[in-house]
């Protein structure tokens, strides 16, 4: 048995390699994987999930396969009867949480009734929630009538199933609040918002911000940090200042390439779904409560396998349904996300997502062709949906 005691047994480094050589010599050519290896990113990642495997996070045994839930594990539990054990404590928004698409109808408006085709489907694929109105439900390209109109149908949707974390941001306070209100008012579980962007505003205008938008709803709180679009990046600091101004702050979608922040957020007791379905088990293994992205939401069926897996304590059967997972991410990324995932969407379920909104355009009928046969190889294809009434 290894007693995770923070020894330094080797086993950590060893099984933080497999994650990353694995990552890199399923999905690049050869000299990019190998150039991959020697970049300053690649060192950070494999160190940090050695580090967690030889931290204390993590204990093997031969007596269980089963990992620990709420229901079996408390603060006299002995844990080392537990084959894997993991660092956060149980959240309470956890697990595969597509980030929705926003079907168009001819017009160019919200199609609501292909919206909760979308939604019916990732939900009897056993998602456990939904990141509604996002970046990948093209969030600034909505009107607020829309965004209020989206949050309605999905907590409508839902009916108490899962858990919908609706997107409010808007660059303006007083837009973002009325929506936040709208969505409490809906009956979603939760609310989310990037910080105020295009104009820079200091720490105090960003907690200001959330504490306004958070009060309107006085739901649970998610923080967006996608800098790469906003221009605001959220580190440990800005959030220890958000933390202590918005009592309704429960967690965040952390988008940030600043991957080692994973183990800050776990440790200030926040929920981190991990922006990245590419990351998603690196993540879980130090923390991450959970995934949020736009591909789940084609093959939810895909990251679902992963998170069972991981919870079962098969690592193995993990990181198999993760390669795959991984492949459906990188077309995804190849042709771009928004024209993707409406594509696919479409032909799986047979039915009219519509397009981007301009000013993305759509897949040309070649990449259309393309996308589809690539889907097909890695076994996405097309899929029966019933819509529920129940």
């Amino acid at each position: 048995m290894f007693i995770a005691d923070g020894r330094r047994t080797g086993l950590g480094r060893f099984l933080g390699l497999r994650f990353v050589l694995g990552f890199c010599f399923s999905f690049c050519p050869l000299g990019l994987a190998l150039g991959l290896l020697s970049c300053p990113a690649f060192m950070v990642l494999s160190d940090l999930l050695s580090a967690w495997f030889e931290s204390g996070a993590i204990v093997f045994t031969n007596t269980s396969h089963e990992l620990p839930t709420s229901d079996t594990i408390g603060p006299t539990t002995d844990v080392t009867s537990h084959s894997l054990i993991w660092r956060h404590q149980m959240a309470e928004f956890e697990g595969i949480l597509p980030a929705i698409a926003t079907p168009m109808g001819t017009d160019g408006r919200f199609n609501e009734a292909a919206f909760r085709e979308v939604m019916e489907f990732n939900i009897q694929a056993g998602v456990h929630g939904f990141w509604v109105a996002g970046g990948t439900g093209e969030s600034v390209l909505l009107d607020d009538d829309e965004n209020m109109a989206i949050a309605r149908a999905a907590a409508d949707q839902n009916r108490g199933r899962i858990k919908n974390i609706m997107h409010v941001g808007a660059p303006t306070t007083l837009r973002a609040a009325r929506m936040a209100e709208n969505a409490a008012a809906a009956g979603v579980e939760a609310i989310c918002c990037v910080p105020p962007f295009f104009y820079r505003q200091s720490d105090d205008s960003i907690v200001e911000h959330y504490r306004t938008v958070a009060a309107a709803a006085d739901v649970p709180l998610f923080l967006y940090n996608l800098p790469q679009s906003t221009g605001v990046e959220i580190t440990p600091e800005l959030m220890a200042k958000i933390q202590e101004g918005v009592p309704q702050l429960k967690g965040l979608k952390h988008s940030s390439v600043n991957f080692t922040n994973v183990y800050n957020w776990v440790d200030m007791g926040l929920d981190c779904l991990i922006g990245s379905s590419a990351l998603m088990l690196p993540a879980l293994t130090i923390g991450a409560s959970g995934c949020v992205d736009g591909p789940p939401n084609i093959a939810p069926e895909l990251w679902v396998e992963i998170w069972r897996a991981y919870r079962s304590g098969d690592l193995a059967r993990a990181e198999k349904a993760q390669r795959r997972a991984t492949r459906l991410t990188m077309v995804v990324r190849e042709f771009g996300m928004h024209a993707v995932i409406k594509a696919l969407l479409s032909y799986r379920l047979g039915i009219d997502v519509g397009d981007p909104r301009l000013p993305t355009k759509p897949l040309t009928p070649g990449q259309r062709d393309q996308v589809i046969a690539t889907a097909e190889a890695i076994g996405v294809g097309r899929v029966a949906v019933a819509q529920s009434d129940d």
